[in-house]
């Protein structure tokens, strides 16, 4: 039976042996999804929980997957999985607390400085006012790196509702893509990024390109992909916060 009759048959009958079918072709999204929280996400977990992780993701795509919405599997699924390992995450607090109140410093040094500046901050700037070097602060980047991306994954899951009519809807991932205004809301706020900021997000998440593919791409460190990514994604995290709230 081809995936087509594999779909249409599960959706009739909802046999377990079929979603197993079902779970064995689709594997190869969890794994696409957990490498690439794995680049990031690397010195604190193991790749092999990301991917049980993400597993209970695609089981829960499969089963709340429906064929006459006419949104792409692959899309749907990718957002489970990504939210199943995210929410895993989350749930054992495998961040340390030293970590998060430094993500949080991070963040509201970058508030305060560009609100006096009026643009964004550069290295430099944020370095003096830390009363650090360059160097130093590029280590505190790195250090809340993973931070920084959950922290923005849980704003936008607190956000969503504003932007879905209906109870459905708000439980559907696909709502987020499909949603007119939060779409323009993350694109103009990606478009107020410093340029090579700009173009990391838009390799890493429109071109899906990994860290060290970026890094051949700008000619950079994988480390200073890393960190450069990371200083967007705070700028992202306050510029959506104030946007939403």
């Amino acid at each position: 039976m081809d995936i087509n009759g594999l779909w249409e048959e599960y959706s009739r009958v909802k046999d377990v042996k079929i979603r197993e079918q079902l779970i064995v072709n689709y594997i190869y999204l969890v794994k696409y999804v957990a490498g690439r929280l794995f680049s990031s996400y690397g010195n604190n977990v193991d790749f092999d929980d990301l991917m049980s992780y993400g597993v209970f993701g695609l089981i829960d795509a499969i089963d709340k997957y429906d064929l006459g919405r006419g949104v792409k599997f692959d899309t749907y699924a990718q957002l489970r999985i990504r939210g199943a390992i995210i929410d895993h995450l989350r749930e054992i607090d495998w961040l340390p607390r030293s970590v998060r109140q430094k993500a949080k410093e991070l963040e509201k040094a970058y508030v305060e400085l560009e609100a006096e500046l009026g643009r964004t901050a550069t290295d430099e700037e944020m370095a003096k006012k830390f009363g650090v070097t360059i160097d130093e602060f590029q280590k505190k980047i790195q250090n809340v790196s993973t931070y920084s991306l959950v922290s923005l994954d849980d704003l936008l899951e607190q956000k969503k509702e504003q932007f879905t009519d209906t109870e459905n809807e708000s439980d559907n991932p696909e709502g987020i893509i499909e949603n007119t205004e939060l779409k323009n809301i993350l694109v103009d706020t990606v478009n107020t990024l410093p340029e090579k900021e700009k173009i990391i997000i838009t390799l890493y998440y429109y071109e899906e390109l990994t860290y060290k593919e970026i890094g051949k791409v700008l000619d950079i460190s994988e480390s200073r992909v890393s960190q450069l990514h990371t200083k967007a994604i705070i700028r992202l995290k306050n510029k959506i916060s104030s946007v939403l709230n």
